[in-house]
């Protein structure tokens, strides 16, 4: 498929009806905006956990909320890997919903995605809870668990699962907040995060793949 077709596929297709004009447009040009994370890529983008080192505080004692109320221990996902990615429904990287389902699907029992949508980043995720899980279900196909919308920049609002992620005092190594949405962060099956990429990044990456072996 050409640039052109692939364009015009994404702004008029039916599927996308629910989107607003920005939102389709986001979509549109989603591969131009990750020409950049290809063309000039920075250490920032891709962090890895080298030496192995194991967390002091477990993640696996912190429990999410999801967006339909109910309440989940992360340790119910021990034994898999976990992909937890901070999401936005108006940013030019929304088109990785799309990958990271797509990951979803063909490492199913192995790997575990987790989204946090969060408004963090210039008002780029107003909407309600119930908006947003209509919004991923509908465009993208959704079917791993979506959290209740949360703050992960750090503060006192901070989400406790976005505190252990980017304090070295609480995951052993890593003090790497997001930097803007879709940054996403790998635990392997023991509870040990293990690495962490910038939404330059994409969840078809080579080196985001070889993560989840």
């Amino acid at each position: 498929m050409t640039l052109a077709t692939y364009l015009q596929a994404s702004l008029f297709s039916t599927k996308n009806t629910p989107m607003t004009p920005r939102q389709r447009i986001l979509k549109a040009i989603y591969p131009l905006i990750m020409l950049k994370g290809k063309l000039f890529p920075s250490k920032i983008d891709a962090q890895k956990n080298a030496s192995h080192v194991t967390p002091p505080n477990s993640i696996y004692d912190l429990d999410v909320v999801l967006n339909n109320g109910s309440v989940v221990p992360l340790s119910k996902y021990k034994g898999q890997k976990l992909v937890i990615v901070n999401t936005a429904s108006d940013c030019g990287y929304t088109g990785q919903y799309d990958e990271l389902e797509s990951v979803f699907t063909e490492y199913k029992g192995k790997v575990m995605m987790l989204a946090f949508p969060a408004n963090d980043f210039q008002n780029q995720e107003t909407a309600d809870d119930s908006t947003i899980a209509q919004f991923c279900r509908m465009n993208y196909g959704i079917s791993f668990p979506i959290a209740q919308k949360a703050n992960v920049v750090k503060g006192s609002l901070q989400h406790p699962i976005f505190q252990w992620l980017s304090s070295r005092e609480k995951n052993g190594w890593c003090n790497q907040a997001p930097i803007w949405n879709f940054c996403k962060y790998i635990i392997n099956e023991e509870g040990i995060l293990t690495h962490f990429f910038s939404q330059n990044v994409s969840p078809r990456n080579k080196g985001f793949l070889a993560s989840l072996v």
